[in-house]
């Protein structure tokens, strides 16, 4: 066996091996600790980490970026709560990016490989073979809160999108949403949530703004065209 072959062999049994260990620990011992994995809890670990309350925070948002089922929204809330508006932003910021590059590193060095040699030419087509729509498209769902973060982290390792277009993306797109989930956590712990109210809609018309401009200029391309 050549030494190319046997190192798909062996990333595709790494690949394997961690699908599975993931999906039997989510169903099996963690099920438990996932379905309570809530704000309250989280809080109670932060503060019994003391000044390594920061490194639990990233390290736990890494880990809920990497593993899908464990949600990271209560992770974000906490931060907001124990840290306040900015040094929250910034824990969660770099746990969700940290979480992400490791995701994208993952799907690149154990996927990429197998899907060009199932699918060929046929896999960089269309907008998947351009850098600046695959960057876009990156940035653009990370201001979409139902759009999985996990999934488009996994599927962009996958692309063909160089490692830092996609890191710029995940850090100008996540930044806003994580300020929303950290001052949501510090106004949950002041008491007075109509600040966090008005700071959602703020910045959930700030971050659809870009996307809208998008689309009017589609529209008027489209008129142009069809005129």
């Amino acid at each position: 066996m050549s030494p190319l072959v046997f190192g798909r062999a062996v990333r595709l049994i790494v690949g394997a091996l961690l699908v599975v260990g993931i999906i039997a620990l989510a169903l099996g011992p963690l099920a438990n600790t996932i379905e309570s994995f809530d704000g309250e809890r989280i809080s109670g670990w932060v503060a019994a980490a003391g000044i390594w309350g920061p490194v639990l925070i990233i390290s736990l948002m890494t880990i809920a970026i990497v593993a899908t089922p464990i949600p990271s929204a209560p992770i974000a809330l906490a931060a907001g709560a124990a840290y306040g508006h900015t040094l929250g932003t910034v824990y969660i910021v770099a746990g969700a990016e940290l979480g992400a590059l490791v995701a994208f590193g993952l799907a690149r060095f154990l996927g990429r490989d197998v899907l060009v040699r199932w699918l060929g030419d046929k896999l960089d087509t269309g907008w998947l073979g351009s850098q600046n729509a695959l960057t876009f498209t990156v940035f653009a769902s990370r201001l979409m809160p139902f759009i999985s973060f996990d999934i488009v982290s996994y599927a962009a390792g996958l692309s063909r999108l160089q490692v830092w277009r996609f890191a710029l993306a995940t850090l100008a797109g996540i930044i806003p949403a994580s300020f929303v989930l950290a001052h949501f956590g510090n106004e949950a712990v002041s008491g007075d949530s109509s600040r966090a109210i008005w700071a959602a809609i703020g910045l959930g018309a700030l971050t659809l703004t870009p996307l809208l401009i998008v689309a009017v200029k589609d529209w008027k391309k489209n008129r142009v065209t069809d005129g």
